[in-house]
């Protein structure tokens, strides 16, 4: 087989890996141009760049793939099959007639539930329970192609972001690879067309989401601090600290404090009053200091009970 690869971040990364391994000629991948990244802003490739020249892959990293100019030099290379896993550009009705058998989108969920670019974030978010990978027949919707496969996994009472990204990437590498083997030996794949029922989306993140509202309930909290770590990381503001929270759970007790006020802390954390039941913070991360636990945290700062958290910075007095 003649595979070509579009994706971008490490969860892609893993699919091509697999891919390459299992002895497909890939002749071209696709990811998105190198991004400044850190302090010094340095240019920085992408986790499938860094596999691909690794395995000695033609890259190419367009801005577009929607007019001619961009997707002229891609035509005069032909493939089998283009497997797609979270790129991060929309394809064109060009590009998804460009391979002999189209392109097979590698999701993280159980379609039709969280179509769309951020589907593990917002599965933890919402509290689900269970989530998966389907391998989709793209076509010109979003995430609205026929099905090829899917598998479903658990999601963990204390699943992140991060972990579950790295659980569906294994699950999503041997998926495509199984399909694709099945692809070259029949020279088809079954499909069935997607439920109308169930159909959910998931909206990118957008920076301002990670900003704790304390008036929330403290269940709701907690699954956005998961959902969001790694990244972008949830936050709030202590004074005029910028605080990043990685770690917490839900006290199930009823206060009477402001939303955002201490109640209490001691060795297992910081006890936060929320809209409904408290939070305790377990691992918290000041604005240019290291990850560390709450124990530690207020061991090298006076945080006196009644002092509260908030969503912007407030002077100190």
């Amino acid at each position: 087989m003649r595979v070509g690869f579009a994706g971008t971040p490490e969860f892609a990364a893993r699919v091509l890996t697999a891919i390459a391994a299992a002895g497909h000629t890939i002749p071209l991948c696709l990811t998105q141009p190198d991004r400044p990244k850190g302090r010094g802003l340095r240019r920085v490739a992408s986790p499938v760049k860094a596999v691909a020249e690794e395995f000695g892959i033609a890259v190419m990293q367009p801005v577009t793939l929607k007019t001619a100019e961009a997707f002229s030099p891609l035509s005069e290379v032909p493939l089998d099959v283009l497997v797609v896993a979270a790129y991060g550009l929309l394809l064109p009705q060009s590009v998804l007639d460009w391979p002999r058998y189209g392109c097979l989108n590698v999701h993280a969920s159980v379609l039709p539930r969280w179509r769309g670019a951020a589907p593990i974030e917002r599965a933890i978010e919402a509290g689900d329970t269970k989530t998966g990978i389907t391998i989709m027949q793209m076509d010109a919707g979003l995430d609205t192609g026929a099905i090829v496969a899917t598998s479903e996994i658990s999601i963990d009472a204390r699943e992140t972001g991060g972990s579950l990204t790295e659980k569906l990437a294994g699950v999503g590498a041997s998926m495509v690879v199984e399909t694709l083997g099945r692809l070259a030996s029949k020279g088809s794949l079954t499909k069935t067309s997607q439920p109308f029922e169930g159909v959910s989306y998931a909206r990118k993140i957008e920076s301002g989401e990670a900003l704790v509202g304390w008036q929330q309930p403290a269940t709701a909290i907690e699954r956005k601090i998961r959902a969001f770590d790694p990244a972008p990381g949830a936050y709030t503001w202590l004074a005029e600290d910028r605080v990043k929270l990685w770690a917490a759970k839900v006290i199930p007790h009823t206060t009477y404090e402001k939303p955002g006020t201490v109640v209490a802390m001691g060795a297992e954390g910081i006890d936060v009053a929320c809209g409904e039941r408290m939070l305790r913070i377990l691992e918290l991360q000041v604005a240019g200091s290291r990850r560390m636990t709450g124990a530690a945290f207020l061991a090298g700062r006076n945080l006196p009970v009644g002092e509260r958290f908030s969503t912007s910075a407030q002077r100190r007095t």
